[in-house]
């Protein structure tokens, strides 16, 4: 197999593109964000409200099950890395606005095809599962 320019044969050389296996790999960067079930369903409310904003408090009510903590540290997160904004308005008590950037934005699409893909996929993946452990 002929080696793409920025990849790496050794899979885990640092600071090398097109390797799942480094930590410095995109790829893997982006997979951390998004691999939990709060990030892509908290991108979806927020691409629906899309350019408008959330609350707080209706942010957990869309996403049943998260605890206050969660969603603090995946809003902290995706705030960090540029795909959410936050706003902040003085009032007694404070109250917190959230927005998808136009980058976050740009990956509700990518996010769409995962979820069209699971809808289309988990009846299958639920008969292999069944198969797996009636052996």
């Amino acid at each position: 197999m002929d080696e793409q320019e920025g990849t790496s044969p050794v899979p885990g050389e640092r600071g090398v593109t097109g390797d799942l296996f480094s930590p410095a790999c995109p790829t893997r960067e982006l997979l951390d964000r998004i691999g939990d079930r709060w990030t892509s369903m908290l991108v979806k409310v927020l691409a629906e409200a899309y350019p408008g904003e959330c609350g707080f408090a209706e942010l957990r009510r869309a996403a049943p099950g998260i605890s206050h903590k969660m969603l603090s540290q995946t809003l902290r997160g995706l705030t960090f890395d540029g795909l959410v904004h936050r706003r902040v308005e003085p009032a007694v008590p404070p109250r917190t606005w959230y927005s998808l950037t136009a980058l976050g934005h740009t990956l509700e699409g990518p996010l769409a095809q995962v979820r069209a893909w699971a809808e289309a996929n988990m009846p299958a993946v639920r008969e292999a599962r069944r198969r797996a452990t009636a052996e």
